[in-house]
């Protein structure tokens, strides 16, 4: 009898030890993992995140360690969400992982700046829909194995980092072809983006995100800092690679209030021809060889002086200066380069044509 109580007794140990390690794992596996559904700012893990959404729809989206979330998204009007850190810098982003968006979705490197209010986006992947929709086209720039086409948008009373209702400038580099995985070099994109006169302010958060709008869809990223390097691409001027070879021909159509204004043609930001222009329109002619981003700069305001640029003609092809969003000569909303589609320059700045053919 006693022998039996042993035996018994042992049993009853060892199912009450498998009992606790089936529970201790439960626990493990509550622990390794947070999911939320409403919008919200945090770490997690050693990483930040940012999880923001609208209705309708809904959103399930899970933080796990080592910088891996998953989301999933279903009929949903807008949400953004992702892991990274509280503040934006030129980092090197690795990330990994599987992305699913039949709709409207992006797969991108996110984040804020603040004086100037900006929001960024650095796209590699989409759905059914290319963000931001061909409007604002600045250029090009090549970086981590691909080329990026970079756009200037505007943003008028929207949701923002520091309100309800904010106006600001989106800047976006959206990779040519899709991928899904890799490292994105974020310091060649700040370059080619300021070259363009696109500036960004101080940073806040930056995070690799996914974003659905109007659509389901689902991602499994894992993220995290290193690899790539900083000069693993080309960012001269926001536009290398912009156009083929061969020689280009330029007319540029303006003229100064004053007279004695000074103005520069510049491809892929290098300096192709300065004029000094009178008080009457005139045709100011060019040619090069280089290819990319086209601009021209007024470098010399001062006084009474300012430029109107009617258009310019490359290769024999007229773009009108007032059909150009970006414009950081112009005088608007209480300040230089407050605004775009315009002839005028009223401060040094210069105004952006796109890219050569």
């Amino acid at each position: 009898m006693i022998t039996g109580l042993k035996k018994i007794s042992a049993r009853s140990r060892r199912l009450a030890t498998a009992a606790l390690c089936v529970a201790a794992l439960s626990v493990s596996a509550v622990q390794a993992q947070t999911c939320i559904t409403s919008s919200q700012t945090g770490t997690n893990n050693g990483h930040y995140f940012s999880f923001w959404k609208d209705n309708p729809g809904s959103v399930n989206f899970c933080m796990y360690p080592n910088g891996r979330y998953t989301s999933s998204w279903n009929g949903i009007n807008n949400w953004v969400g992702g892991k990274g850190w509280q503040t934006g810098s030129r980092r090197n982003v690795t990330y990994s992982g599987t992305f699913n968006s039949p709709g409207n979705g992006y797969l991108t490197l996110y984040g804020w700046t603040t004086n100037p209010l900006i929001e960024y986006y650095i796209v590699d992947s989409w759905g059914s829909w290319r963000p931001p929709g061909g409007s604002g086209f600045m250029g090009t720039v090549t970086s981590d194995g691909g080329t990026y086409d970079i756009y200037r948008t505007f943003r008028d009373d929207q949701p923002c980092i520091t309100g309800p209702s904010c106006d600001f400038y989106q800047y976006w580099s959206v990779r040519q072809s899709k991928r899904v995985g890799g490292t994105i070099t974020t310091g060649n994109h700040f370059d080619a983006w300021a070259t363009l006169g696109m500036n960004l302010g101080q940073h806040n958060y930056q995070v690799m995100a996914t974003e659905g709008y109007q659509s389901s869809g689902s991602s499994d990223i894992t993220v995290s800092e290193g690899g790539g390097s900083s000069n693993g691409g080309s960012s001269n001027g926001g536009s290398s690679n912009g156009g083929g070879g061969g020689t280009k021909s330029f007319t540029v159509r303006a003229r100064g209030t004053a007279g004695g204004e000074s103005i520069t043609l510049r491809v892929n930001n290098q300096n192709v021809q300065t004029w000094t222009l009178g008080t009457g329109m005139q045709n100011y002619t060019a040619s090069t060889t280089l290819s990319g981003g086209i601009t021209v700069h007024f470098t010399n305001d001062g006084g009474n002086r300012d430029v109107q640029v009617d258009y310019i003609q490359v290769n024999g092809s007229t773009r009108q200066s007032e059909s150009q969003s970006y414009n950081t000569g112009l005088y608007a909303n209480g300040r230089c380069g407050g605004g775009g589609n315009s002839e005028w320059m009223h401060c040094n700045g210069a105004i952006g044509y796109g890219n050569t053919p």
